[in-house]
């Protein structure tokens, strides 16, 4: 039992790879495969995609739940977890930009993913030097908002696979509270990523 929370790390690993495959298959972008894909397919891997990586967001939550509820924190749990979340929020980010151009969204994901990899940097200068950066509260809820924002985003991106309506009065609200949230999630995921370089010149300085 208490290997059921990497397992579930582990999954949430192997359902962001597939999300972001189905995600470029579905846009064309896969040799072979996409060019024999009929649009009935392409939008059934667009919505096994979003089905992925909701599942894959769910079990952010359950497998540090478990972990705890276990008491079956480890280090390699703790080194998978971080890679998991951000292996599935920038698939997801890459898999969305896929599907189509997103005026309103390329700004905000490409300061996402210049936090990400900047701070996964800082982690690992601060380890070199035996510097620990603790994930804080807000860095959770930036995490949570970055998965609802993704979710938003990417069933807006493949509205028609879910058979929606393209009624003006629907979709035009669903996409601008869909950027509201990205937006929103952009500037957290900021936000969080100053505090964490904060923290590590501060304590490269005291060294």
């Amino acid at each position: 039992m208490k290997s059921l929370p990497n397992i579930l790390t582990s999954l949430r690993l192997v359902m962001a790879l597939f999300m972001f495959v189905a995600l470029a298959a579905a846009s064309g972008a896969v040799p072979y495969l996409s060019a024999n894909l009929t649009p009935e397919a392409q939008f059934a891997l667009q919505r096994w995609a979003v089905y992925a990586f909701v599942l894959a967001a769910i079990t952010d939550y359950f497998d540090g739940w478990l972990a705890r509820k276990l008491d079956a924190m480890s280090m390699w749990g703790a080194i998978l977890d971080p890679i998991g979340d951000k292996v599935l929020v920038c698939g997801a980010i890459l898999g969305l930009m896929s599907l189509g151009p997103q005026p309103m969204v390329l700004l905000p994901a490409g300061l996402i993913l210049f936090r990400e990899f900047t701070v996964s940097a800082l982690r690992e200068v601060g380890a070199a030097k035996g510097v620990k950066l603790p994930v804080t509260r807000l860095a959770k809820w930036k995490t949570a908002l970055q998965m609802v924002a993704l979710t938003a985003q990417l069933v807006v991106a493949a509205w028609g696979a879910f058979g929606l309506t393209d009624e003006p009065s629907i979709r035009g609200p669903a996409t601008v509270t869909a950027d509201v949230l990205f937006w929103l999630a952009a500037i957290v995921t900021l936000i969080t990523g100053a505090q964490y370089w904060e923290q590590t010149r501060k304590a490269l300085k005291g060294l």
